[in-house]
């Protein structure tokens, strides 16, 4: 199997190993709260970007691109740009039943943005190497929650104490900012939203 891997993949698989970390970290924290394994998981979500950018670039540079790559990059996406990002979220005290509901969508958001680029991949591209759109943000763009909820934990506003506080919306709670992850889910899966690939 590793035989079949070209050097795009290892950056991959490196993005993937990234995303796996930001969840342990982000689960560590929910242990033993400590500022500095949250703020780490955090990063390691903008290291996973790094090594995103990375792969296609080296792919297209070295002319490797194959459908294993593909898969590989879609699968290591919803772990490091998906996945992890949801977990932080709890992590940071979004645990209300609407919250789950928000978490929840935002995976699934990622999950079908990426199976669609996957099918679409080679129209977009129009017979070239890369695909001169995205439809929807990229499922990278979710670094930015991250990005937000690192934020709050710099000035102590995770858990009891987070932005905005909860509401109690029928038999469930809802904190508001969940819903950054219901626009971000959202914007992944806009068919009306184009973002030309640079």
């Amino acid at each position: 199997m590793i035989r079949e891997f070209h050097l795009a993949d290892f950056f991959t698989l490196a993005n993937a190993a990234c995303g796996v970390a930001a969840v342990f970290c982000a689960m560590a924290y929910m242990g033993h709260p400590s500022k500095a394994q949250f703020l780490t998981a955090a990063a390691l979500v903008w290291v996973a970007v790094i090594f995103d950018v990375l792969d296609g670039r080296i792919a297209r540079w070295r002319h490797t691109h194959s459908a294993l790559g593909r898969e590989l990059d879609s699968l290591a996406d919803i772990i490091s740009f998906g996945v992890a990002p949801a977990v932080i979220g709890f992590a940071a005290g979004l645990r209300g039943g609407w919250d789950w509901v928000a978490l929840i969508y935002f995976v699934c958001c990622g999950v079908s943005r990426l199976a669609r680029f996957n099918v679409t991949a080679e129209s977009l591209s129009q017979g070239g190497d890369k695909v001169a759109y995205f439809e929807g943000t990229p499922i990278p763009t979710s670094a930015l929650l991250a990005g937000v909820l690192a934020w709050a934990a710099w000035q102590d506003r995770l858990g009891g104490n987070i932005y905005w506080g909860a509401w109690a919306l029928g038999p469930w709670e809802l904190h508001p900012l969940a819903l950054i992850f219901v626009v971000s889910g959202t914007l992944m899966i806009s068919k009306t939203l184009r973002i030309p690939k640079f």
